[in-house]
């Protein structure tokens, strides 16, 4: 009876670690890709080509971009409002991102926190921003961010 009762602990904790066991994933290289989406991000903003800039962001209608106080949902939605709000080069300026912190949650999510300088002609934005970047079958891609400007 007592060997049954160990053999049976044995097992139960054998199987307990396995379960609770979070498969291993590689930060670093992770973290390369995410930091590869947005420096292609930045090329994209800074010729003026706004198309290579949302190829950042996952192609669907859940992608949501929150600025402002409002809340932007879709793809085409947020690509329009920025072409809407970057009509041209001049109005675009300059992107740069710094201050960059990527936080690996899994495999599959991890959230970006940053700052973001926009040097125009006549004026300099800037802003702090939260990103989360879920892997897709296309690569790591943005599902959500959050951007604030400061005044």
């Amino acid at each position: 009876m007592k060997k049954t009762v160990v053999c049976f602990i044995l097992i139960w904790t054998c199987i307990l670690s396995h379960c609770t066991k979070q498969p291993a994933f590689d930060e670093t290289s992770i973290r390369k890709d995410i930091l590869a989406v947005m420096d292609a991000q930045v090329k994209g903003w800074n010729a003026a080509e706004v198309e290579g800039y949302m190829a950042g962001y996952l192609k669907s209608d859940s992608v949501r971009f929150v600025s402002g106080g409002t809340a932007n949902y879709g793809w085409h939605r947020i690509l329009e409002r920025y072409k809407k709000r970057y009509p041209d080069a001049e109005t675009m300026g300059i992107l740069s991102f710094t201050d960059i912190s990527v936080t690996v949650l899994s495999n599959s999510a991890a959230v970006v926190f940053g700052r973001y300088t926009q040097e125009r002609k006549n004026d300099r934005l800037t802003g702090l921003f939260t990103l989360l970047f879920r892997r897709t079958d296309n690569g790591w891609r943005i599902v959500h961010d959050h951007t604030s400007t400061e005044p």
